[in-house]
């Protein structure tokens, strides 16, 4: 405790006093208005504003060229809630827990209320976050050192298991679709043996799948397809001004603090440990919550705002915890933080010692940077969010032509190749179907995040520990944590005698949609078979989840099938907690319209891919919005002409003067 002394206090106040003069404040909100800008649009992510910005440090001053950094990093996952929250569209892969009662509010006229929340509790969880590192710094040192291969495992089976959490009244569904999402992130070369896993003959699998056109069409897509299917706009009417939002949502947080308190700690911690990203810490915090939250199973996914609450406070916290073992030790949380340390070596800054000795007036001010940059973001993005919030109401014809070329230019951001394109278009149709058929796809998403990491923990800890790794005292918690997570629906099951109302139905009742228990299944079942051939290594991962996969589809079809609850009957079997996004406006429709509204949804996209293939990105903006606006809502020439415009012109000065995206190769 010697390192909180005076020189630490003025260390603290000195880099404090240099970060406000001016020359180098302007520089921080210079970064924080990039990194909001970075956040609005889909798919381009921290990586993306490092790269952007790190050539232009080289030259700065130091504190300067930092307080620009972090600022549009601490940032980021401040602005990206207002996609999430207004359309459904997960701005970066960290708001996807946002949707889930972000988007009910925006329906119900609440979206003032639920951005002025998120922003809230956004500047809390990066005050909280910048606190821990100041005081964690020096006293982490031990704790980062004992985290070994088998913790990491421990907590991504701990992340895992929140996946009963995320599935509501179906665990075994949850279970199948998350077994589904790490066999998808198995696809690829395995990184132990160089053994090629389901990727056939095509070069873009070799890689493995990219996260982000997943992530969008799995979330992102199937929201735009219901607002496609429903023709109205977003929110049928405001139930508060922008000012009352505003104030109800602070007040919304403020009473909540406790739950802020608790998440931005546990982002904090999350940040922490290396390789736990964002992806996974707001799934994890979204799950605290329901779990401890006074009645949240009743009130979540319905528009809870404790549920937005909740991921962006561990969100905006985690951006915090994870400088502290980049500047103990030099280990970055990912590539992004990769680049960050690079441009600190190469301002002569060596992480380790000396930034808790020599250089602690410039770790202090790294501290300062993410505590103004919340404070700054927060506040640019109270004064605006009136008026995103209005953008709810507008007609559908003027929203869908905006965000889908965006949504098809965030896509392109994975690997930058035609493939992610098509994996965009096939995760939309299967989230869209997920959806409808009440299937939570969070575990997907999750399992995807945390299977590779998961495989990668498990091979390393059993040829270094053996069975060892088992009985570290860290991992007996982590994995009793995991199995009390996992199986406590069971438990109560057993508590309340739920498992004893059970009883054969006595008859057959299979439905069209046990389909997509047949869709899974059978992908089960193929992956384990081609599996076989593999060295041990590349094996046994695919065949434990593959297994899983296949017996926790059969159980839970077979109870669907036979076994119905006696006091509900069958009509309620599936009813309950849906730990998703509802259809909830569809069902004013009938089955078929349904179907043909999405599948013109869907040929939109089949023929923006077309034309694109045939004269490139930037020609096929305009003309798409143009024909779309026309053929669907009936827009007047005029308006189609300065929408196409305007969106063309943003697209190409942003992605194509300022970012340099190469585009997808065409045929003229």
């Amino acid at each position: 405790m010697e390192f909180f002394n005076d020189a630490t206090v003025m260390a603290a106040g000195h880099a404090l006093s240099t970060l406000l003069q001016f020359n180098r404040l302007i520089f921080l909100v210079f970064g924080v208005m990039v990194g909001l800008a970075i956040g609005l649009l889909p798919g381009i992510g921290g990586l993306t504003g490092f790269a952007l910005l790190v050539p232009f440090t080289y030259t700065m001053d130091p504190y300067a060229a930092f307080a620009m950094l972090l600022g549009m990093a601490s940032v980021i996952t401040t602005s990206d809630v207002i996609p999430a929250v207004l359309f459904g569209v997960p701005g970066h892969a960290a708001s996807q827990a946002t949707v889930l009662d972000g988007l009910p509010m925006t329906k119900r006229g609440e979206a003032s209320r639920a951005l002025s929340a998120c922003y809230t509790s956004s500047l809390m969880g990066g005050l909280i976050g910048a606190i821990i590192l100041a005081i964690s710094l020096p006293l982490v040192r031990p704790f980062v050192l004992s985290i070994g291969t088998p913790e990491m495992l421990g907590l991504t089976i701990f992340g895992v298991s929140m996946v009963s959490a995320l599935s509501g009244n179906a665990p075994l569904r949850g279970v199948v679709a998350a077994c589904f999402g790490i066999l998808v992130g198995m696809i690829g070369t395995n990184v132990e043996t160089g053994q090629m896993r389901w990727t056939g003959d095509l070069l873009y699998l070799q890689d493995g799948i990219p996260l982000v056109p997943i992530i969008l069409g799995i979330f992102a897509l199937p929201e735009l397809c219901e607002l496609a299917i429903r023709r109205t706009a977003i929110a049928d009417n405001i139930q508060f001004s922008s000012r009352q939002g505003m104030r109800q949502g602070v007040t919304d947080s403020l009473r909540n603090w406790f739950l802020v308190l608790r998440c931005g700690g546990l982002g904090a911690i999350l940040g922490v440990v290396p390789g736990i990203t964002g992806a996974v810490t707001d799934w994890i915090a979204y799950g605290h919550a329901l779990q401890t939250s006074k009645g949240a199973k009743e009130s979540f996914t319905t528009g809870d705002v404790r549920g937005v609450i909740a991921p962006e406070a561990a969100n905006n916290a985690r951006e915090g915890g994870s400088l502290v073992p980049m500047l103990s030790f030099g280990v970055p949380g990912g590539a992004a933080q990769a680049i960050l340390l690079g441009a600190m070596m190469v301002h002569g800054f060596i992480p380790g010692p000396d930034m808790l000795t020599k250089h602690l007036d410039f770790t202090y001010s790294m501290v300062w940077s993410i505590a103004l940059a919340n404070i700054f973001g927060a506040g640019l993005c109270f004064l605006l969010s009136g008026q995103f919030a209005k953008i709810s109401t507008l007609r559908y014809t003027l929203i869908l032509p905006v965000i889908m070329p965006i949504i098809y230019v965030g896509a392109f951001q994975g690997s930058r190749s035609w493939g992610d394109l098509f994996v965009l278009l096939i995760a939309g149709v299967v989230g869209w179907t997920m959806k409808r058929l009440r299937w939570a796809r969070p575990p997907l998403i999750l399992g995807l995040v945390l299977g590779t990491l998961m495989e990668r923990y498990m091979t390393i800890s059993f040829v270094r520990y053996g069975t060892e790794w088992l009985t570290r005292p860290v991992v007996m918690v982590l994995l009793t944590l995991a199995a009390l997570v996992f199986f406590k629906p069971l438990f109560n099951a057993l508590r309340s005698g739920g498992l004893a109302r059970m009883r054969p139905s006595g008859k057959i009742v299979l439905k069209l949609e046990d389909l997509v228990y047949v869709f899974f299944i059978g992908i089960g079942v193929y992956m384990l078979v081609t599996a076989q051939g593999w060295l041990l290594m590349a094996r046994i991962g695919p065949t434990v989840i593959a297994s899983i996969l296949v017996i926790a589809g059969t159980l839970s079809l077979a109870y669907k099938v036979f076994v119905i609850p006696a006091q509900a009957g069958a009509a309620k079997a599936g009813g309950g907690i849906h730990m998703d996004v509802s259809s909830d406006h569809g069902e004013k429709l009938s089955n078929k319209v349904t179907l043909i509204r999405a599948a013109r949804f869907f040929g939109w996209f089949v023929a923006f891919l077309v034309c694109m293939s045939l004269i490139g990105m930037i020609p096929t903006v305009p003309i798409m919005i143009m024909a779309f606006m026309r053929v669907e809502g009936g827009e007047s020439w005029k308006l189609s002409l300065i929408l196409a415009a305007c969106v063309t012109a943003l697209i190409y000065g942003v992605f194509d003067q300022i970012i340099h995206i190469p585009w997808p190769s065409s045929l003229f």
